[in-house]
């Protein structure tokens, strides 16, 4: 029997997220049908702000997929960096919910999706829609410095450079970076997936960056979630692999 899919996000309090996420869901299911795979079944989970931990959320769909004949369940973390909720968070509670289920079903962490291969070419894609601009990607940043690294690397494979929501370097520093080397037109790429408080907060950040520097032309890209049907198939390639 094939596996069961959990794809695991930070969950918010924002409606957008989730309803994202619902989406992507229904693109997978759909995959799953016109794949003629119908062994697989696919549900959602959050790290945060559910009224059941994450560990209970698991069981509960591990439970699920026991009845229904299936022996293992794949979590999938739907973060783009190795952060503390990728390292630690998520693996913790996965062992909380391994313990409580026994060997009835095993249950594995996979990849986070930040990981895939053609996650680079999605991000390319939308940086080719303006190629003339200096591009920042904007990622959220963490507490582990090593988590870094990756978003470091992307932004250089893209020729992009690399500014943070929550450390240093901020989107200020890095756009005040560019334009004391000459640059007039700045597009800032936000590296999350979904539109939220964050995404909102990140516009106007862009507009008021748009007041203190008039003669700088800014563009504001959306999050990855914008291309719905090309990150279902990006998570669809990682699950079908």
């Amino acid at each position: 029997m094939s596996s069961a899919y959990l794809l695991v996000s930070h969950g918010s309090r924002d409606p957008r997220p989730e309803i994202a996420v619902q989406q992507l869901l229904g693109l997978i299911r759909e995959q799953l049908k016109s794949s003629h795979k119908p062994e697989h079944i696919f549900e959602s989970a959050y790290l945060e702000l559910q009224p059941e931990p994450l560990h209970e959320q698991i069981e509960k769909f591990a439970e699920t997929a026991v009845a229904a004949g299936y022996n293992r369940l794949k979590v999938i973390p739907l973060f783009l960096a190795p952060g503390v909720h990728v390292m630690k968070d998520i693996p913790d509670e996965i062992a909380l919910a391994q313990q409580a289920l026994g060997q009835d079903i095993i249950v594995d962490l996979q990849l986070y999706i930040g990981t895939h291969p053609n996650l680079e070419c999605l991000l390319a894609k939308q940086i080719s829609q303006k190629n003339t601009a200096a591009w920042i990607l904007l990622a959220h940043g963490s507490r582990r410095p090593e988590s870094q690294q990756p978003i470091e690397a992307m932004a250089q494979n893209l020729g992009a450079i690399a500014a943070y929501w929550s450390i240093a370097p901020s989107l200020e520093s890095r756009v005040k970076e560019l334009i004391a080397v000459g640059k007039r037109e700045i597009a800032i790429l936000p590296y999350f997936l979904f539109p939220g408080g964050i995404t909102d907060a990140i516009a106007e950040s862009t507009e008021t960056l748009k007041l203190q520097f008039p003669l700088v032309n800014f563009y504001l890209a959306p999050p990855l979630g914008a291309s719905t049907q090309e990150l279902a198939q990006l998570i669809w390639d990682a699950i079908d692999t």
